[in-house]
């Protein structure tokens, strides 16, 4: 039995989870299940790696919180946001065709 594929996936690159124009627009810092769900993990998934010390990427602890940098999470997907050509994809903001 084959699976339907999705009509409209909304991915505009190869990323793990997460489209990467939503990527690009992630805050400074983001909590442990924003940055799981980029590599599409689960929230318990994501947990699980964080506190075995094995999330892709580095995740800071404050109080009973996890934390993941824009910058540290980009560099774990292997984008550099210096080097993303937002003119070629309408979908990335500054892009010739994006909305006002």
């Amino acid at each position: 039995m084959t699976r339907p594929e999705s009509a409209n996936t909304g991915k505009t690159s190869e990323t793990k989870g997460m489209p990467l124009a939503e990527l690009l627009a992630l805050p400074a810092a983001v909590d442990l299940v924003t940055a799981g769900r980029a590599w599409g993990f689960g929230r318990t998934k994501s947990h699980d790696l964080a506190r075995a010390g094995t999330f892709p990427c580095p995740v800071l602890r404050i109080g009973n919180a996890y934390r993941v940098t824009r910058a540290d999470l980009l560099r774990s997907l292997g984008i550099d946001p210096l080097q993303v050509d937002t003119s070629r994809s309408p979908a990335l903001e500054g892009g010739p065709d994006a909305a006002a």
